[in-house]
C-alpha cells in the first residue's frame, strides 16, 4: 500500500474509532447517532432477515436502468454535439445551468406520462444523471492534444481506427470521470425520489424508519446503500487504473 493509502486508512481509522468511542460513552446520543458497529450489525441483520430483498431489488434495478441510460445515452449524445458544433452552441447554455432546475419538479409530469411505478424514478434519475456524462465526453474530446490527431493524419487511419486508438483512449480520464459521477448521480436520484415521492423502495423505507425514530433500521440501510455504492465506484476506479497501467501513465 502506497503512503497516501496509508494515510487515508488511518484517517478512516481514527474518524470511525473516535465516533463509535463518543456513541458508547454515551456523549453522542442513540437517538441521534447510533455505533458505527451497530450499524453494520443492523445491516447484517436486515440484509439475513430477508425483509427487504423486495425493496432492494426495486431499488438496485431502477439505479441499473438510470445508470445504464445515462452512461451510454450521455457518451452518445455528448459524441453527437461534439460533431456538429452548431447544435452544441444551441444547448450550451442549457448544459451549463441544467443542475440548477429543481429536477423532482417534474415528478408529476413523469407520473402522468409514465403512470405510476418505478419508470418515473428512472427517467428522473436518468435525467439528472446523464448530463453530466454528455459535460465528461465533451470535456475528454475537447482536450485530446493535437499532436495525436496530426500523428493519426500522417499515419493514414481511418476514422473508426483513430476513434478507437487514438481519440477515446486519450479522453479515458474524462469518460471515467462522467461515468463515476453517472452512478452517484442515478443513486442520488432513484434514493432521494423514493425517500420523497415512492411509496416502496430502499429510500421509502430509509424515510419510514426515520418518521418512526427506528434508527437501527434507518442507519443499517444507509450504509448498505453506501456500501453498493461505494463498492460500484471502486470497482471503476480499479479498472480505470488498470487501463491507465497498460497504457504506460
Amino acid at each position: 500500500m502506497s503512503k497516501a493509502g496509508w494515510i487515508r486508512t488511518f484517517v478512516l481509522v481514527a474518524f470511525f474509532g473516535t465516533v463509535e468511542a463518543l456513541c458508547r460513552t454515551g456523549v453522542i446520543s442513540p437517538k441521534l447517532v447510533i455505533a458505527p458497529s451497530a450499524m453494520v450489525e443492523s445491516m447484517v441483520e436486515l440484509l439475513a432477515s430477508g425483509e427487504f430483498n423486495d425493496d432492494i431489488s426495486q431499488t438496485l434495478s431502477s439505479v441499473g436502468i438510470a445508470m445504464s441510460l445515462s452512461i451510454v445515452g450521455g457518451f452518445v449524445l455528448g459524441c453527437v454535439l461534439y460533431w456538429l458544433p452548431p447544435l452544441r452552441r444551441t444547448f450550451d447554455p442549457f448544459l451549463a445551468a441544467y443542475y440548477s432546475l429543481p429536477h423532482f419538479a417534474f415528478y408529476p409530469l413523469l407520473i402522468v406520462i409514465f403512470g405510476l411505478g418505478a419508470m418515473p424514478l428512472i427517467v428522473l434519475a436518468t435525467l439528472f444523471a446523464m448530463v453530466a456524462m454528455i459535460m465528461a465526453t465533451l470535456g475528454g474530446l475537447d482536450r485530446i492534444p493535437r499532436v495525436l490527431l496530426k500523428t493519426a493524419r500522417m499515419q493514414r487511419l481511418s476514422l473508426p481506427s483513430e476513434i478507437w486508438h487514438i481519440r477515446l483512449p486519450a479522453a479515458a480520464p474524462h469518460l471515467f470521470s462522467g461515468l463515476k459521477l453517472a452512478v452517484t448521480y442515478s443513486f442520488i436520484g432513484v434514493i432521494a425520489g423514493e425517500f420523497i415521492l415512492s411509496t416502496s423502495g430502499l429510500g421509502h423505507q430509509i424515510a419510514f424508519a426515520y418518521d418512526n425514530f427506528d434508527n437501527a433500521t434507518m442507519y443499517g440501510l444507509i450504509l448498505f446503500v453506501l456500501c453498493i455504492a461505494i463498492t460500484f465506484n471502486l470497482l471503476v476506479f480499479a479498472y480505470e487504473r488498470r487501463l491507465a497501467r497498460q497504457r504506460g501513465l
